[in-house]
């Protein structure tokens, strides 16, 4: 069984398509931890229609709401350790590397304007809007995370088998370097 992977990184870093890219190479399951977020919060009447909902404005109210109760949170990496512990499967989090051991773990790493960049092309949305939700979204998760958990995301990246800067690449590459260095991974682990 193939041990499972983890994909992380700031906001709007392309996390969801190297993490599906990695899947659908290595024939295992992509799994999204804000996906089960947004389970929890449609169970609290929000609308989380789209890939990038957390972007909108009822998205950014969430966040606000999930500062205010960490047991949103916890259920989600509850459930996402229980997943990671079974193997075999690639999950997008922004928690998890710092929760389990094991695995694989890959930070995509990149300038916030470069992902506010990724955001407007997505979203058909201004620059300066795109790195407004950027950095909030970074900053608030950045909160979440240290008092909820007591670490420093996107700081502290020692956790982690491979960095991946993502500035000067395109898709395709950054998803030739993941695919790389799951391979060497496994490559080890055979050996």
């Amino acid at each position: 069984m193939i041990k499972s992977i983890i994909i992380s990184g700031p906001p709007a870093i392309g996390k969801t398509t190297i993490a599906k890219g990695l899947a659908k190479e290595f024939s295992i399951e992509y799994l999204s931890g804000g996906d089960i977020l947004k389970e929890l919060a449609e169970e609290q009447g929000f609308q989380t229609k789209g890939d990038d909902w957390w972007d909108t404005q009822e998205g950014i109210n969430f966040l606000d709401q999930r500062k205010k109760n960490s047991e949103f949170d916890k259920n989600v990496d509850d459930k996402l350790k229980e997943l990671f512990s079974k193997g075999g499967i690639v999950v997008t989090s922004y928690t998890l590397p710092w929760l389990v051991d094991g695995g694989i773990k890959i930070w995509l790493d990149g300038s916030k304007e470069n992902s506010a960049l990724r955001m407007t092309a997505r979203d058909n949305s201004s620059k300066n809007e795109a790195l407004e939700i950027v950095q909030k979204r970074y900053n608030e998760n950045k909160i979440i995370y240290k008092e909820l958990y007591g670490f420093e995301f996107g700081e502290d990246l020692s956790v982690f088998d491979k960095i991946i800067e993502t500035d000067d690449l395109n898709v395709e590459q950054v998803l030739e370097i993941a695919k790389s260095t799951v391979r060497k991974f496994f490559d080890a682990k055979t050996a």
